[in-house]
């Protein structure tokens, strides 16, 4: 196929381009700046030029291509609501493009969009969590009613040794308050996955999906935050304490509600429905081995 890529230059992204290419895709990927179109044609892929909000690059990028996987997110969470809104417009807009025909678009969501409390959350759960990025859920709900071929991943934290998802924050808050931190007993759970097992399942969902499906990139249903909190501690040479709540939400800031936050989730159904088995190393492995910088 020829697969336009959103978020192309980006984590998730630059290590999905190697993956379609090596199945036989060429990758048409978005990018917003001369130094990333370089970045795109090093890598095997043509540079599509546009952005998130530029809706027009969207629909010509989408109007080229055989499939769509848009994995691009504005990651500012100062403004996170707003660009959790953004996405919806995207999906949409990707969507108006796809609509009719049997080219798949496969979009992105989060594994805490659906809360199960007492059981790890499964693909079959809809997304009932007050998170705003339940907005990319929605939206992908209503270009599936337009005909859509539209199949949904849902990412934990997505990580190797230089990113981490939310992982990568805590880090840099321990940097700078001197201290590893963690809520209460620590006990709440993040599922995680590895970037690599992560972009081979974008490809499966590409060429196997079924519209509609919902599917769980987990590679490790849940790494107790006191776990990550110590093994951060051991890497920045910091002491790891326990803040109550309250002061929780002085210390992480926008983080503090991620921070306290527990969610498991299983991808047993995804795993049995794409044939996709998570190899890679887990998230505590990849702490372990990363060079921190103090």
């Amino acid at each position: 196929m020829r697969v336009f890529v959103t978020g192309a230059t980006g984590f998730i992204g630059s290590a999905l381009i190697p993956e379609l290419r090596n199945a036989g895709h060429h990758v048409l990927g978005l990018t917003r700046s001369e130094e990333g179109a370089k970045s795109l044609i090093a890598a095997g892929a043509e540079a599509h030029r546009g952005d998130l909000e530029d809706l027009e690059s969207l629909r010509s990028g989408a109007a080229l291509a055989d499939g769509v996987i848009h994995c691009g997110f504005n990651h500012d969470f100062s403004k996170y609501v707003a660009n959790c809104e953004m996405d919806r417009r995207v999906i949409e807009t990707l969507g108006s493009v796809l609509a009719g025909s049997d080219r798949p678009l496969v979009i992105t969501s989060g594994a805490s969009t659906a809360i199960t409390p007492g059981r790890a959350s499964t693909e079959e759960d809809a997304p009932n969590s007050p998170i705003p990025r339940v907005a990319s859920e929605m939206a992908a709900a209503a270009v599936a009613a337009q005909g859509v071929h539209v199949s949904v991943m849902r990412l934990p934290q997505v990580h190797d040794t230089v990113k981490q998802g939310l992982v990568s924050y805590l880090i840099d808050v321990a940097r700078r308050k001197g201290v590893s931190a963690y809520v209460g007993d620590g006990l709440n759970r993040w599922p995680a996955v590895h970037v690599l097992d992560a972009v081979r399942l974008y490809r499966l969902a590409l060429e196997k999906g079924v519209a509609g499906a919902r599917y769980n990139a987990v590679g490790e249903e849940g790494i107790p935050l006191r776990e990550i909190a110590e093994t951060i501690g051991r890497g920045l040479k910091l002491p790891v304490v326990s803040l109550s709540p309250e002061q929780a939400a002085e210390h992480f800031g926008w983080l503090a509600g991620f921070a306290g936050f527990d969610g498991t989730a299983s991808s047993a159904l995804t795993q049995q429905r794409l044939g996709w088995r998570p190899t890679g190393p887990g998230l505590i492995a990849d702490l372990n081995n990363m060079r921190f910088e103090a």
